[in-house]
Formats: structure tokens, C-alpha cells, sequence
């Protein structure tokens, strides 16, 4: 019989289909806000979006951090936590994609430890994983009306829609979880013209992203009916809303759509049901080759599906069945939809050589979704044997 826990986050609301910049002022109204400091990247800083954000929050505007970078490294967690503690910030808002949206996560512990360094941040970890479950450190202590977050979304990546971020640590080349209850942001907004000025490629790959949160939780055999039950309507709406948004870009809807699929992609993470190696192996493939988040589940989700069918072929049914084609594997039916975008579909094709496979391998381990894998992997040797798939 079935048993598990299902959490409710401490996320108050979500607001979709409104202008991003009204509802930010409207929510900062709300929570009595007075000193908003925003958080972003280069690119996303130079938008129509950032613009309109900051018009819109008036006197409220406290300051922005522009400075995220890809996989949001230590660094940029602190160099944003400093300047948000320096504009005396009530509210945090980030703007932008999975990145920016996991430094600001952090930041948030930073500012509620006062971490100055990227040291200081060794402590806040989360713990050693285990079953797959990584519990948030016992050294994060929220002050009393703890600093908290709004996030804008940018892409497909649903970094905002669960209370852990991965943050890279160029020490050492690898991404480390870092989590909290209250690190959630406690609203989200899903304004599709958010995404407008997000590049073709970045929305699509994200979204691949997204599918990738579906298939691995609707694979998972610790798959409850709630889980089911989101990620199929998940991948009916993202497997027909991708394609279309790419022969429809002007299409709206068919942007909120996208946003209605990523959220519901996300919503199993919830009732502990965990992902598996293709995010495991995501991972390090983003802090130690460089990889764009949404291109390391390009290459390895049919890959990773190939290797669990032995232990999940029944589980994978359910992906054939909810892409609307169930006598057609499900990997190829992943790896089909990639190739119908444009994306990348092999290691190859985002530059990492079989040279890299063993230092893979061995990083993987360390992760806790491939500890969760529905097809044990009990050493790197596994790992190299989906690599290999992939290559």
C-alpha cells in the first residue's frame, strides 16, 4: 500500500495571466512592503519587463542586482544578499529564469545568517541525501518577519515553484542544494508577457525542462494518484503547447498554456515524490561542463528512460499515454519531441566528450535524484552506462 507525505508550501498565492509589473505592485501593497530590491540578470536587466517592474513599484523600489549568472554560483548569492542588506530590502523580488530565481533563494539565507562570504554558506547546506530526501540544514534559523521573496518567471524552468535551489559552488565545480520552507517565494507570478523577450531556444529548452520534472515523477515508483494526476495533464499540455509555440510565438495563450504545464510539472515535488537520474546527472553536467539547464534534459531524459525500462516499463506507459501516442515508447517519443524543437539531443551536441564521463560519473553520486532513480544506480559505473546511451 501506498503511504508517504504530501506538504503544502508556504507559497500564498499564484497570479497568471495579469500585467507582471501591476501585480507586483499590487502584492507589495498587500504585504506592506516599502523597500523592494529586485534581482535579475544582464540580459534580463536591459528588458522591457525590468522596465516596467520598476516604473510600476514607484517609491517602493529599493535597488537592483543584476549580476546572476548561469547555475547560480556562490559568488553572485553573496554579491546579491550584500547589496540587498545595503538597500535595507523588506521584499525581494527575482526576475528572470531558474538561475536567478535559485540565487535568490539563497540570498535569502544569507541574509537571515548574515553570510558575508561564500565560506559562510558551507553551513546552510542541506543535509547528507538519503532515499533520495536531502533534509534542509539545522544551522538555518529565520529571524522573527524573515526577509522573503516574489518571483517573476522568465522561462520554463519552475525554480520558484519548490523550497530548495541549486547553487553552484566553483570551488569545486560542482551544485549543491540549499532549502528552506520559507525560501518559496510567497507569490508567483505567471505573466506570459514576461517570457517575450526570452530567446526561442532558452524557452523551449526550459520547457523540455519542465518535461523533464514530468516524466521522471510520473516514472517514479513512489508515484501517488496526486502525482499522476499532475504530471499527465503536465505533458498533455506541454508535448502540444511546445510545438505550438514555436510555429506561434505571437500566440498568448498558447504562452500561458506553457506556464500552466511548468507549474503543473513542479506540483508532484510536493507530495514527495521525487525526480530521478536524469536531473541527477543534470546537475553536474551544469556545474562541472557548463551545460544550460534545459539542455542537459534534452540529452539525458530518453537516455535515462532507455536504462530504467528493465525496472518502470509500466510507469513509462503512462508517458506514451498522456503524449497522446501510447503503442510508442516513451523514449523515443522524448527524444522526438527534442528533435521537433531543435534542441540538442546528444552529449555530443552540447560539447562534452567521453573524456568527461568518468569525473560525470563520479560527481553523480553525490546527487540525490540519482540516488532516487527507479533503476538503482549503485556506483558510477551505472551512471556511465546511461552516458554512454546519451553520447
Amino acid at each position: 500500500m501506498l503511504n508517504g507525505i504530501h506538504g503544502h508550501q508556504d507559497i500564498e498565492r499564484v497570479v497568471y495571466g495579469k500585467s507582471a509589473g501591476a501585480a507586483l505592485r499590487a502584492e507589495a501593497e498587500r504585504l506592506g512592503a516599502k523597500r523592494v530590491f529586485v534581482t535579475t540578470t544582464k540580459s534580463v536587466a536591459q528588458s522591457a519587463l525590468l522596465a516596467d517592474v520598476i516604473r510600476e513599484l514607484g517609491d517602493r523600489y529599493a535597488g537592483v542586482y543584476a549580476g546572476i549568472t548561469a547555475h547560480s554560483p556562490r559568488p553572485c548569492v553573496i554579491e546579491g544578499a550584500v547589496l540587498a542588506r545595503e538597500a535595507k530590502a523588506d521584499l525581494i523580488v527575482a526576475v528572470g529564469g531558474g538561475s536567478a530565481i535559485d540565487a535568490t533563494k539563497a540570498m535569502l539565507i544569507a541574509l537571515w545568517q548574515n553570510a558575508t562570504r561564500i565560506e559562510d554558506l558551507d553551513l546552510y547546506r542541506a543535509g547528507k541525501p538519503k532515499e533520495g530526501a536531502a533534509p534542509p540544514a539545522e544551522a538555518i534559523k529565520p529571524p522573527a518577519g524573515a526577509i522573503r521573496m516574489i518571483a517573476v518567471p522568465t522561462t520554463l524552468s519552475a525554480a520558484e515553484f519548490n523550497a530548495f535551489a541549486g547553487i553552484t559552488d566553483p570551488r569545486y565545480g560542482i551544485k549543491e542544494s540549499f532549502g528552506h520552507r520559507l525560501v518559496v517565494p510567497r507569490v508567483i507570478v505567471l505573466d506570459p508577457a514576461a517570457t517575450l523577450a526570452t530567446p526561442m531556444d532558452l524557452m523551449l529548452s526550459t520547457g523540455l525542462k519542465a518535461v523533464d520534472h514530468a516524466v521522471e515523477r510520473l516514472c517514479s515508483q513512489q508515484a501517488n494518484p496526486f502525482a499522476i494526476g499532475t504530471s499527465t495533464e503536465a505533458l498533455r499540455l506541454l508535448s502540444r503547447a511546445l510545438p505550438g509555440h514555436k510555429a506561434r510565438p505571437d500566440d498568448m495563450e498558447m504562452r500561458l498554456n506553457l506556464q500552466f504545464g511548468m507549474w503543473l510539472s513542479i506540483g508532484a515535488g510536493t507530495s514527495g515524490v521525487g525526480v530521478g537520474a536524469s536531473h541527477g546527472i543534470g546537475h553536474v553536467l551544469g556545474a562541472a561542463c557548463h551545460v544550460p539547464h534545459g539542455h542537459t534534459s534534452c540529452v539525458m531524459l530518453p537516455s535515462v528512460l532507455r536504462w530504467n525500462l528493465p525496472a518502470n516499463a509500466e510507469r513509462q506507459k503512462r508517458v506514451s499515454e498522456a503524449f497522446g501516442k501510447p503503442e510508442t515508447a516513451a523514449a523515443d517519443l522524448v527524444a522526438g519531441l527534442v528533435k521537433s524543437l531543435g534542441l540538442p539531443g546528444s552529449l555530443a551536441e552540447v560539447g562534452v566528450g567521453k573524456d568527461r564521463f568518468r569525473e560525470i560519473a563520479e560527481k553523480s553520486m553525490h546527487d540525490r535524484a540519482v540516488l532516487n532513480n527507479p533503476r538503482p544506480i549503485k556506483g558510477p559505473a551505472e551512471v556511465m552506462e546511461i552516458l554512454e546511451l546519451a553520447a
